[in-house]
């Protein structure tokens, strides 16, 4: 069970090194083609087509791992950004503003792939800084 577990985390962090990378032809490697984000099905190219915009709308967006816990067939993961989106994100207005948050994510593996997503990012936490934040000239 200790090896099933490791390799799980090992291949959750080469996951997150390919979205680092921006290397979209190997995405297939790691997730499903039948995959399901936050209860709907998008499948490989939805989600693709996901973190393709995620980092067209962030281009200085990296995905770093906080906490990674891994019993099989999940794995839940704290991710942390320090980014700054280009304009709107969330629905919050950020204008170019720098901005520190974090995603708690579960993830459910089938065939050494990832199959099924659940993802919370911290809303608050970015509302928070946009409130005593310093306006942007």
């Amino acid at each position: 069970m200790q090896t099933e577990r490791s390799g799980l985390a090992e291949i959750y962090r080469d996951y997150i090194a390919c979205l680092n990378e921006q290397n979209w032809p190997i995405l297939g490697a790691f997730v499903h083609d039948d995959v399901i984000h936050n209860g709907q099905c998008i499948g490989l190219a939805g989600y693709r087509a996901m973190v393709e915009r995620d980092f067209a709308q962030i281009p200085d967006l990296r995905f770093d791992i906080r906490l990674l816990a891994a019993d099989p067939p999940f794995v839940a993961s704290r991710l942390w950004f320090d980014c700054t989106p280009k304009q709107d994100f969330m629905g919050l207005r950020i204008d170019g503003r720098r901005v520190s948050f974090a995603e708690n994510v579960f993830y459910e593996f089938r065939e050494r792939k990832i199959a099924q997503v659940w993802s919370v990012i911290d809303k608050a936490a970015i509302e928070a800084q946009l409130r005593t934040a310093v306006p942007m000239p």
